[in-house]
């Protein structure tokens, strides 16, 4: 598949094949074990192992499925379209209250304050309190620096990728050993049942 084939093919959301010359991201392999390593916005081998540097994949016979943003965000961070548009009203017009983003995007307040209270968890938005002119106090959202946002959700879903590649691990393993102890038998609906839905 040629870089235009390639990128094409992700354009129109049939399916994508790792290329390096062309990728904003390299994945990185040792030579010697099953260490790989997926590197964002780097030129060298971000790490070594086994004291040699990691070679830079340049095949890959795999091709996936485009990823989506809102499908990212939903998988690894429970954020559907909702919630992004109430963390981007936020960053854009805020600080603001849980009324006042429910107003501004016309969604029931209590959704409204449910995905505040996740985008606060989760790091993304920061809450405090503002004392009313009339009394009382109320609570406000702010965006919290670009800088730490962009930190924080990339580790995020480094971390969510990482549990993501374990669960692959464990289940090319559990394939492997089942296959080898029934070679004549085909891989039944019971290997699904040993990894549980979240």
């Amino acid at each position: 598949m040629s870089e235009h084939d390639t990128n094409r093919s992700a354009e129109d959301g049939e399916a994508v094949q790792y290329d390096p010359a062309s990728s904003r991201y390299d994945v990185f392999e040792c030579p010697d074990c099953d260490n790989v390593v997926l590197a964002l916005g780097r030129d060298d081998p971000p790490m070594s192992c086994h004291g040699e540097s990691m070679q830079r994949v340049t095949d890959c016979d795999i091709t996936v499925k485009p990823p989506d943003v809102r499908q990212v965000l939903l998988d690894a961070f429970g954020l559907p379209k909702a919630g992004l548009d109430i963390c981007l009203c936020v960053i854009g017009e805020g600080p603001l209250s849980a009324n006042e983003v429910a107003e501004s995007l016309g969604y029931d307040r209590s959704t409204v304050t449910r995905y505040l209270n996740k985008l606060v968890d989760i790091g993304l938005l920061r809450r405090s309190e503002l004392n009313r002119e009339a009394g009382g106090v109320v609570n406000v959202y702010h965006s919290v620096d670009l800088e730490r946002m962009r930190r924080e959700t990339l580790i995020g879903f480094y971390i969510w990728a990482g549990e993501a590649a374990a669960l692959i691990e464990e289940a090319n393993v559990t394939k492997q050993d089942y296959m080898a102890e029934n070679p004549d038998r085909e891989l039944p609906d019971v290997f699904w049942e040993s990894f549980p839905d979240n």
